[in-house]
This record gives structure tokens, sequence and C-alpha cells, in this order.
């Protein structure tokens, strides 16, 4: 299953890596990266939209959907990244705009601080650097995050209790995160919950490395003042106001160019608000 009129292909991104990859439009690149628990079918809405006048890229992470996933991993979002530049060049394309969703926002945020050569343009939807991420998640407001402490136990404990109600624990997410449940039909969300169920190590082994390497990297670069380079424009609920903290002081730490907008819509704003995020990544384009 994959967006109507995209072609799909396999990638070699590392030896022993293919990513299934679906491609359309022409123009120049724009490269869109999924979340959880979701496939590139995510974008189905803002790809045919964006694929008038770009060539739309829309790659399933290493570890979800139709591409590989290594028993071995990595699953950092340093090798996600990079996986990322190898498809956009499988296409002939050195230098793209990036926008991600949540993980597949993690994956952008890589990118740019790792190739800023590369990556033109920067969209983020509804997450925080891996770093701010940790460092806001405190008390009981912690919980909403529960996900995020559970898969960054130790091998076998969160594999085991995920495999053990794999549709009841991916499917929790895409009710709550929702506002508008018409947004995921019936079948996109069987092709989600399928591909959730059939990728239950890779999952967890991507969401570890966020609890470990992920944040010593971005350690790294903030001590290092490293900072996104080129244009960035983040889409986010209003956790701030929720959670306790400014988000857009928190993102601005990591970019000067920047555009911060909070929406009104449930988490999977791509599929809730398509004209919405589409305006949003025209109007990042421009700039």
């Amino acid at each position: 299953m994959t967006i109507t009129g995209f072609d799909q292909q396999r990638v070699t991104v590392a030896e022993g890596v293919q990513l299934d990859v679906a491609v359309g439009g022409s123009g120049s690149p724009v490269v869109l990266l999924h979340g959880f628990p979701q496939t590139h079918l995510m974008w189905r809405h803002v790809a045919a939209d964006l694929a008038a006048d770009h060539t739309v890229i829309c790659p399933d992470l290493r570890g979800y959907g139709d591409s590989d996933k290594p028993a071995d991993g990595p699953y950092d979002k340093r090798t996600m990244a990079a996986d990322t530049v190898a498809v956009a060049r499988a296409f002939g394309f050195d230098r793209f705009a990036l926008a991600g969703h949540d993980r597949g926002a993690l994956v952008a945020v890589r990118a740019g601080l790792d190739h800023p050569d590369a990556v033109t343009h920067l969209a983020s939807l509804d997450v925080l650097p891996t770093l701010d991420m940790w460092e806001v998640m405190r008390g009981r407001s912690a919980a909403v995050g529960f996900h995020l402490y559970l898969m960054a136990q130790a091998p076998d404990l969160p594999e085991t209790l995920i495999a053990g109600a794999p549709d009841a624990f991916f499917g929790h997410f895409l009710d709550i995160w929702t506002r508008d449940p018409d947004a995921i039909p019936a079948d996109v969300r069987a092709r989600y919950l399928a591909a959730s169920r059939a990728a239950v190590p890779s999952i967890v082994a991507d969401y570890r490395a966020s609890a470990s390497v992920d944040v010593e990297h971005d350690e790294a670069d903030r001590a290092a003042g490293n900072r996104l380079r080129m244009p960035v424009t983040v889409l986010q609920q209003d956790w701030g106001s929720a959670l306790g903290f400014d988000a857009e002081g928190l993102w601005r730490a990591w970019a000067d160019d920047l555009v911060h907008r909070t929406v009104t819509c449930g988490h999977f704003m791509a599929e809730e608000a398509p004209a919405e995020v589409v305006k949003a990544l025209r109007d990042l384009l421009a700039r």
C-alpha cells in the first residue's frame, strides 16, 4: 500500500540494508520522513500536493514498514540520517529539503546537524529534539510519554510485553493522539497496525537508541555549539502549555532562522490538517 500515483522502489542505503521508498512528481526534491506507529503512507495527502512541482521522496525508515529491519541495527538517528542522505542521492539529489514527523522529525534534525550541506530546509512536526524531550519529561506529566520509558528498558522485556498485544499497544497511540478519527481510515489504520506488528524489535530498538546514543550525540552538539544552519519550521501541538516549558525557546537554542507554530489538530497533523502542513512546507521552501 503506497501513495496514489507514486512509484515504489527498493533503495540500498548501507551494506545489506534497503529501504522501501515511494517517489513521485518532478522538480526540486523534498524528502518526507514518517513517524510512529506509521509508514510513509502518512504523507499521502501532503506528498500528492507537493508532487505538483517537486520530486517528493517518502521512505519507510529503517526498521519500519516495508524497509529492512536489521537484527543488529543500528537504529541511532545518526545512522538513519545517513540513510536519508543515501536515499536522496540514489535519486540524483545531493541537496534536498527535509520534513519529518515524530520519529522521522528526530531523524530530520540529526540529518540537519550532521549534513548541513545536504539539507537546504528543515521542518519538524510535533516533537522536541531528543535531548530537550528528556529534559522536559518530569513528574506526573511524564506519564503521557510512558512508551518512551518502556522502550528504553534493556532488551527483551519491552519487546516481549509489546509483542503480547501489539494491536492494543500501537492502536492505543493511533486512538489517543488523533482528534479526528476519520483522518486515519480503516484500511490505513490496518496497514499501520500490520506494519508495526511485524516490526516490534526494530521499533523498540529505535526508541532505545533515543534514550542512549541519540542523547549523547545531542549533548555533543550542544557542547560544541553546533546548530541548524538552514531555515527551520516547527509545527507542534501546544505541549509547552500542557507540560510547562517554552517550546519555541527550546527550538530557538538549535536554530536561528526559525518559524514556530502551534496547531489545534491532533498529533497526526499531516493526515488531520494536510492543507495546513502543505502551506507551512511551501512557506518554508520559499524562505
